[in-house]
């Protein structure tokens, strides 16, 4: 056995301020005091179990396993205190370890704020136990041994709070990061659902993604998103994928795509340069891949269009999507404006096909198809309701002409 004068690593040759032996310098006196302590150590027990009792509704809330393991809490911190008066030199003494007997799931069942309380009604309880059942000239030493002994307790319990903390949030973070890596690999399953609400996923609303490029200032301007989205009611998963941030989202308030445009135009500042594509409204989390692969899809094939606003909806960049090879884009444009125009009649696929190629002159379209020039301006508007875009606008008469092309395309390869 190491003898008395050994050093311990961590610990002081001679008695530090506020400790066991500075308060009693004599070692036969401290060990007379300590074993008179002792002697206490299992009415103060019990007496601390019938306060928490008494005072904190949520301790007889607790089922039996934790409330038996905070007992053990509560005699850890006891004989913490009987420990920390011997101050023995030979020993090392670590305030942590009055938590260290208590299993890691207690910091998750139990809060701060409780084992603050916990901690607190302990250190009451030993108080006025001193007052009961210790010497009277023991009394003032043991007072002021239990000032600086709780304040030692406090800080253990925050640190080890803070790691409890730390480590949750890096699981949290890796958790995320796998959900929203499952939503753009389109592996989204019930699997996913059921891992986004371990992470507090409860959203009932429609869901979109987003995707842009990852902001300078790196996690300071992730978690300024996660703060502002929480004040918009936004519920989100936010990952970084090597140079691109994505945004997957869900809210009350975001019932339309102009909703979840307006909300991306609100957030687009903690995102880093150029667009921050916006995918398609679905219906719950399960259908999110269609909304990342659109959104994804656009980001790849923004550069072509930098005219184009900082906050995109994919539709919009249906074009060049096509040209970079999206097949979804593709059959996008062949279903849902190429298809419907030759369907709708009132021959409007053949005049919107004059139009473009007179240049976009109603007089030139009109001579061309032998009709009357408010024809061809009553066709054109019809265009515009059947698609959704305007042949007189040049951005929509882009996006018109690729449309029939490929329409045609898939036409003939049928």
């Amino acid at each position: 056995m190491a003898s008395r004068s050994s050093k311990q690593p961590g610990r002081p040759d001679g008695p530090t301020s506020g400790s066991g032996r500075a308060l009693v310098p004599s070692d036969a006196d401290r060990k007379a005091l300590v074993g008179r302590l002792t002697a206490t150590i299992g009415q103060m027990t019990t007496a601390t179990l019938a306060a928490m009792d008494e005072r904190h509704p949520w301790f007889g809330e607790l089922d039996a396993e934790h409330r038996s393991w905070i007992s053990v809490v509560a005699q850890g911190g006891i004989d913490g205190f009987v420990q920390w008066v011997a101050d023995d030199p030979t020993v090392a003494f670590d305030p942590a370890n009055v938590f260290a007997a208590a299993p890691r799931a207690l910091t998750r069942n139990i809060t701060l704020h409780q084992t603050v309380d916990l901690m607190r009604t302990t250190i009451a309880v030993v108080e006025e136990q001193v007052q009961l059942l210790a010497e009277e000239e023991d009394r003032p030493v043991l007072q002021t041994a239990i000032v600086h002994y709780s304040r030692e307790v406090a800080f253990a319990a925050a640190e080890v709070y803070a790691r409890a903390a730390e480590v949750r949030g890096a699981w949290d973070a890796r958790m995320e990061a796998l959900v929203v890596d499952s939503i753009v690999r389109a592996e989204a399953d019930e699997s996913m659902v059921s891992r986004a609400s371990t992470l507090g996923w409860r959203s009932g609303s429609k869901v979109f993604v987003a995707v842009g490029h990852v902001h300078e200032h790196g996690e300071d301007a992730i978690s300024a998103l996660r703060r502002h989205a929480s004040k918009m009611r936004l519920e989100v998963l936010i990952a970084v994928q090597g140079d691109r941030l994505v945004l997957v989202a869900s809210g009350p308030d975001v019932s339309d795509e102009a909703a979840s445009i307006a909300a991306v135009e609100e957030l687009s500042d903690y995102f880093g340069p150029g667009h921050v594509v916006i995918g398609p409204l679905v219906e719950d989390l399960v259908d999110s891949p269609r909304s990342a692969r659109a959104a994804v899809s656009g980001l790849r094939a923004s550069d072509a269009w930098p005219e184009g606003g900082r906050a995109l909806p994919a539709t919009e960049l249906l074009p060049e999507r096509v040209l970079a090879g999206d097949g979804h884009a593709r059959r996008a444009l062949a279903r849902d404006v190429f298809e419907p125009l030759g369907a709708a009649g009132g021959d409007l696929l053949e005049t919107c096909v004059s139009f473009l190629d007179h240049g976009c002159s109603v007089e030139a379209t009109a001579r061309a198809l032998f009709v009357h020039a408010n024809t061809v301006r009553y066709r054109i508007k019809r265009i515009q309701d059947v698609t959704g875009y305007s042949p007189t606008d040049a951005r929509d008469a882009y996006v018109l002409r690729l449309a029939i092309t490929l329409g045609r395309l898939a036409a003939i390869a049928r």
